[in-house]
């Protein structure tokens, strides 16, 4: 459920926070006091994830057209037009550099087919894998149905690439074929997989669905940590969302889910109705289907909402990024030290430290330190965080934005600390800098 976030404080309290923070970024360098703040060097943050262009994605949507329309009119199990798909993804995949695997399966008396594309590096023990099904019914071309999910994840695998990104855990996408029969390429996949691979794949997240042309937002709640990822990500964007139940198990979520699997996905509705309040909420008409083309022959590439699509599109970029380089993993050959004291953050109150001793270490510093952080707060913006180094210098990581009105800080930051010391008693410094909410540091982490 959306949560609209609470009246804040004024704008010019917020403009008189950003003022105060950009005038102690830009201080001279001096030793931190009372009187004469440090200055505090910038952190680079873990990376972001970019935004999907939807233009991009629904290049991708007029490719399978296209393949559909030279294929008998769909891309069905058992058709051409879905080998065609297939291998229009395939070569997409393998120009970008990952290493893809083409499945074959036989069910309904046909050969089926399902690619599985690894990107190279990150943790193989743990694994952060996005998927959807890349098979229409023979009705018709299937371009929401699941076109949409099928080119949001490839384009998504594709700005990887493209990006250069270098997540922590290893990243897997996947295109399942025969779910219109009933999930049957998924199963093929997951019931091939031995127990000890599927223990590695940290979270699978399914996307089936995401352009309806009278898009709802609705996010997978079968696991609560995997739910609040995407709420979060609306939220902060002013965008409701609710609960999926029309799709209830009867996407390639399930295989995964029956095998112990975490799972989540995000869905945009096939032929449920759109109540008064939903359309109050996200537009469009209501009393009428979200896609009144599901299973149709009109389910053409006319069939999308190019919002919807992007939107939908770059909150599957933003779980892969959250999902693949948190601070649960350690990058290998790296030491960690971690602090698991809980500390109070007052509201509005004074700064908080906690320390962590590193010892048994050579040298100075990485010039990539990492900084994992676990921090519960129900408004993100009030909090400034810094890492202070054993001699006393303070690495800003986070600064306040009276805008930001996500919940939590739950991400690993990057800092040259190479002038410093690796041994000695690192500090994580949180202020909670505008009135009305108060939180607690539940934990942090140096990895050298």
């Amino acid at each position: 459920m959306f949560l609209n976030g609470p009246t804040r404080r004024s704008a010019a309290l917020g403009a008189a926070l950003t003022a105060a923070l950009l005038g102690l970024a830009s201080a001279p360098a001096a030793q931190a006091s009372a009187s004469a703040p440090a200055r505090v060097p910038t952190a680079r943050p873990a990376a972001d994830a970019p935004e999907i262009p939807a233009a991009n994605v629904k290049a991708h949507l007029n490719q399978l057209q296209s393949i559909a329309n030279a294929n008998g009119g769909n891309r069905a199990h058992g058709r051409t037009g879905y080998k065609a798909s297939l291998d229009y993804v395939k070569s997409k995949l393998d120009a970008a550099g990952y290493t893809t695997t083409v499945q074959q399966f036989t069910t309904n008396g046909a050969t089926g087919y399902n690619l599985v594309a690894d990107w190279p590096g990150g943790d193989p023990d743990h694994v952060v894998f996005a998927g959807s099904h890349l098979d229409s019914v023979s009705a018709g071309p299937g371009i929401n149905d699941n076109g949409s999910g099928s080119a949001g994840v490839l384009e998504v695998a594709l700005t990887v690439a493209k990006s250069g990104y270098k997540p922590d855990k290893h990243l897997r996408f996947g295109w399942w074929g025969a779910e219109e029969l009933g999930m049957r390429g998924s199963s093929y996949y997951v019931n091939q997989l031995p127990a000890g691979e599927r223990s590695k794949i940290d979270a699978y997240l399914n996307f089936d669905m995401i352009g309806s042309p009278n898009p709802g937002y609705f996010v997978y709640g079968y696991d609560a940590s995997l739910k609040s990822l995407f709420e979060d990500w609306f939220t902060a964007r002013n965008i409701a969302t609710e609960v999926d139940t029309e799709g209830d198990g009867r996407s390639d979520h399930a295989p995964f889910q029956r095998a112990g699997i975490r799972v989540g996905g995000l869905f945009s509705g096939a032929d449920y109705i759109k109540t008064d309040e939903q359309a109050r909420n996200w537009g469009g008409t209501a009393g009428r289907a979200f896609d009144a083309c599901y299973h149709r022959s009109c389910d053409t590439s006319s069939n999308i909402d190019d919002k919807a699509l992007g939107t939908n599109s770059t909150a599957i970029a933003g779980a892969v990024w959250k999902l693949s380089g948190g601070s649960s993993t350690t990058p290998p050959g790296g030491t960690s030290f971690e602090s698991k004291v809980s500390v109070a953050i007052p509201d509005a109150g004074a700064a908080v430290e906690s320390p962590l001793t590193v010892s048994g270490l050579t040298g100075r510093a990485p010039s990539s330190l990492k900084v994992g952080v676990d921090i519960a707060h129900p408004y993100r913006g009030d909090l400034v965080v810094d890492l202070v180094a054993p001699g006393g210098r303070a690495y800003r990581l986070k600064p306040s934005d009276a805008d930001d009105s996500a919940a939590d800080v739950v991400t690993t930051y990057t800092v040259d600390a190479s002038a410093e010391p690796a041994n000695g008693t690192w500090k994580l410094r949180v202020q909670d800098v505008a009135p009305q909410d108060s939180g607690t540091l539940r934990s942090w982490k140096l990895t050298f």
